[in-house]
């Protein structure tokens, strides 16, 4: 009998860098050329946010994630409450409600109690608002100077949405992009609250859950519903290019149309930054079947929080497996995703 071929390892970089926590070019590297071909088995398909699997015939849908923001508060939100929102819209974009969370608090010795008292009841505040339940978790501490006062990593469970699937095998040409919000609110908050910029600016973090808008998106396009996800670390342009790598088609943004705040756009262009790579915590994309564009967008913008939704790209053919910015003057560039992230430590 035949043994199995070894796994091929294609990770080659000496050591690990900042860069490949970043959600990045380097992140993929990471997880495509070392997880996968150990601990995956080698599967093909495209890796998402959130895993759907069958337990005894029973469909669910679990996620997990680790939160090191810097700093741990941040105006609009904090490392408890970020726990929560984010592994309920890794689930959300997935097509599953979340039902049950499971935490583990990695905390450094010398950690005012007050401080993580502080995070609990943001985590339990958070829990109540998304009505997930949070049935269990750990905890461990390690010696002072190096943990960086506090770690949370959650895993969350939930049920998927019948009938809805979403998947880049799905999307075809002639698909629309959404863009449920503002982008970039996250990402210069936390730059902002580090002082590692002179500006002050009246912005806050979009962290939320956004299953809310998903639900009613579903409710009024979910057949025409193909893909969606939160654009976490690396942005939109990360998340767009994702999506054309795994279907192999061309996603072309029409950059006049993406949402983005003064203050972001102001605080990008001093740092020269391209707000498309600043992460979002509040914020989702899906492509859509262009009959049902209309009422994906009447669904959005009629909930609270949702009135900045806009179609921002189409799917095309051609240049295959390529973003595509289109200026307002009809001039075009390529948008790619970077090695790294600009702004580390943001989730």
């Amino acid at each position: 009998m035949m043994s199995a071929a070894p796994p091929r390892i294609r990770f080659r970089d000496a050591q690990i860098e900042m860069a490949h926590g970043a959600g990045g070019k380097a992140s993929r590297r990471l997880v495509e050329g070392l997880f996968a071909p150990l601990l995956f088995g080698g599967c093909e398909e495209p890796l998402a946010d959130a895993a759907h699997v069958s337990i005894n015939g029973t469909r669910v849908a679990i996620t997990t994630d680790s939160f090191v923001v810097k700093p741990l508060r941040f105006p609009g939100g904090s490392i408890g409450e970020l726990a929560v929102n984010g592994t309920v819209n890794d689930l959300a974009v997935s097509g599953a409600v979340a039902e049950n969370l499971v935490v583990t608090y990695v905390l450094e010795a010398g950690l005012p109690t007050e401080e993580l008292e502080a995070e609990v009841r943001a985590m339990a505040e958070a829990a109540q608002r998304a009505g997930i339940a949070i049935v269990g978790g750990d905890t461990k501490v390690v010696e002072h100077g190096k943990g960086d006062r506090m770690y949370i990593t959650s895993t969350g469970i939930g049920r998927p949405i019948p009938g809805l699937t979403v998947a880049p095998q799905s999307v075809r040409p002639g698909d629309v992009v959404l863009l449920s919000g503002p982008i970039g609110d996250h990402g210069i908050t936390i730059l902002l609250a580090r002082g590692e910029l002179d500006l002050e600016a009246d912005i806050c973090s979009d962290t939320r859950s956004v299953l809310p808008f998903v639900q009613l998106l579903v409710t009024a396009a979910g057949a025409g519903v193909r893909w969606m996800r939160d654009p976490t670390r690396g942005g939109v342009a990360t998340s767009l290019n994702e999506l054309a790598r795994d279907c192999g088609l061309c996603v072309t943004v029409f950059e006049d149309r993406v949402p983005v705040r003064d203050v972001v756009r102001g605080a990008c262009e001093l740092l020269g930054l391209d707000p498309l790579h600043i992460a979002n915590e509040g914020q989702f994309l899906a492509v859509v079947a262009p009959e049902y564009v209309d009422a994906a967008l009447d669904a959005v913008r009629s909930t609270p929080g949702g009135s900045g939704c806009a179609v921002v790209g189409e799917i095309r053919e051609e240049p295959a497996a390529v973003v595509l910015g289109i200026t307002a003057y009809g001039g075009t560039r390529v948008i790619d995703m970077l090695v790294g992230d600009p702004l580390p430590r943001i989730c």
